[in-house]
């Protein structure tokens, strides 16, 4: 059941800012935010809405009148066939965008599934475009994260066709690690991954057999440990060189735009 937060106790993130501290943030790690620009991002998010995990945040197919920010929480795009089989086509972490591309395309053509309970807040497509035309660095900002949202996919499906299991696992919890860093969650040794086997699985492309042989791979050559929700990363240079993992699709590093 999605419940609709009302306190501003309640609308706290993990790391204790609210949502549009958050979203603050967020842009400025990218560029530096003028205060007209922080005050237009003070009006532009709703209340703050909990899913509960295994529930679909967003329905492929809907029309959307709003794109949803995610506050807390490991959220997954999926993909899915008649037969009942599914992929995961991205990994969404607190701070990301589940769908801004929503604003242009408006019906979806995937869905948004919560793999642990998230929080998200939604942005309302018209309050949106008016403190775009009003803002035009913000539009920018948001059209980086839109750049580097493609970024990640293609990143994903090249490597799905070009890279054995073991380098896209690899590739994966560096990925991961990154983003993390970028939205202040981590702790430099690892960080929490709240996701089953299956959601590997669904991910990477691979049996869950398989992506339990690969995990234990890792920890065999002392790169990496996945145990109860976190992942501890023993040998950083060592793993990133088993991914060739380059971060710079991810544009870590603030860039004006």
């Amino acid at each position: 059941m999605t419940d609709i937060y009302t306190t501003e106790r309640e609308h706290r993130m993990i790391a204790g800012q609210t949502p549009t501290q958050g979203l603050i943030a967020r842009f400025e790690r990218r560029d530096k935010i003028s205060p007209a620009e922080r005050a237009a991002l003070h009006e532009i998010l709703d209340l703050s809405v909990l899913h509960r995990a295994g529930e679909l945040v967003i329905h492929a197919g809907a029309r959307s009148q709003e794109c949803r920010w995610l506050v807390s929480g490991l959220a997954a795009r999926i993909s899915g066939f008649q037969s009942g089989a599914r992929s995961f086509t991205q990994l969404s972490i607190a701070g990301d965008f589940l769908d801004l591309h929503s604003l242009v395309m408006k019906q979806m053509d995937h869905g948004v599934l919560a793999l642990t309970d998230c929080i998200t807040a939604a942005m309302p497509h018209g309050r949106m475009i008016e403190m775009i035309e009003d803002q035009p660095h913000l539009g920018r900002l948001f059209m980086l994260e839109l750049a580097v949202d493609g970024a990640i996919q293609r990143e994903w499906f090249h490597r799905l066709g070009r890279q054995d299991a073991l380098g896209r696992m690899a590739h994966l919890l560096c990925e991961i690690e990154a983003r993390m860093a970028l939205a202040g969650l981590g702790d430099g040794s690892g960080f929490g991954l709240a996701m089953t086997q299956q959601d590997f699985s669904d991910c990477l492309g691979m049996s869950s057999i398989h992506v339990n042989r690969t995990l234990a791979e890792l920890r065999r050559r002392n790169l990496a440990t996945w145990r109860a929700g976190r992942v501890e990363i023993h040998d950083h240079a060592g793993l990133v060189a088993l991914a060739a993992f380059d971060p710079a699709y991810l544009r870590l590093h603030a860039t004006p735009v």
